[in-house]
């Protein structure tokens, strides 16, 4: 009985998407293509970071400009979603997650990824692969778990019976869902992108995946917003006091 339980979950674990660059450490193997990529995004972002941080002015010019816009755009967004009191405690979270998304959700849409050649598998953004979403998506809930067990104690989970106890199950449905909803939608918008721009330079290689690829440049920034956003929305309600 166990086996009919196990197997069926194992093979549905091995499914998945595109051809991988599988690195062996001890028992286990890890997607080598998406730990390479993600450095090379975590470099942009640390190189930019420097850029524009190294020599601070007090009337910001050049690209202190560019990062004190980015700062500010974070700020205003983390206040809209979380609130004034305790907005602060949650940029670095909300900006470190928008940042890294945003410049993943580029780097598949701008650099040519699939010219460098590897023994086996392909080069695609880090947010092309589902464990990464997921694993941003399950940070997020152990952010919001957090942030409200902190500010609340176990009272936090009398939510779960609000407004009516009856509701308890499908409250705890919902944390279930949240994870789900934001992997699959970063992964599925960023996976179809690659793909259709991939068959339209196979078969027209010439200007008319241009305006495609330009498309996926503003897609691409709008799922890292809507991403971030909804992080903030999550953590914000588990701050907000019920009555």
């Amino acid at each position: 009985m166990t086996e009919l339980f196990v197997n069926p979950l194992s093979e549905i674990a091995e499914v998945s998407v595109g051809q991988h660059f599988y690195w062996q450490i001890g028992d286990y193997q890890v997607h080598g293509q998406v730990l390479i990529t993600s450095w090379v995004v975590l470099g942009i972002i640390f190189v930019l970071s420097f850029l524009g941080n190294s020599n601070l002015k007090q009337t910001p010019d050049g690209f202190q400009n560019f990062t004190e816009l980015v700062t500010e755009f974070i700020r205003d967004l983390a206040k809209t979603q979380i609130g004034e009191e305790e907005y602060l405690k949650w940029v670095p979270f909300l900006g470190t997650l928008f940042l890294f998304i945003l410049v993943s959700n580029w780097s598949g849409a701008l650099l040519p990824w699939a010219v460098l050649e590897l023994p086996s598998g392909e080069l695609a953004a880090p947010t092309n692969d589902i464990n990464t979403t997921v694993a941003l998506a399950l940070l997020t809930s152990i952010s919001y778990f957090y942030a409200g067990l902190r500010k609340k104690g176990l009272a936090y989970f009398k939510r779960y019976v609000e407004p009516a106890a009856f509701l308890l199950p499908i409250n705890v449905l919902e944390d279930f869902t949240k994870p789900l909803s934001l992997s699959f939608r970063l992964f599925g918008n960023i996976l179809a992108d690659e793909l259709v721009v991939g068959v339209l330079v196979a078969l027209v290689p010439l200007f008319i995946p241009i305006p495609i690829m330009l498309l996926g440049v503003f897609t691409s920034a709008i799922q890292a917003l809507v991403f971030s956003t909804l992080a903030g929305a999550y953590i914000g309600e588990a701050l907000e006091d019920h009555h």
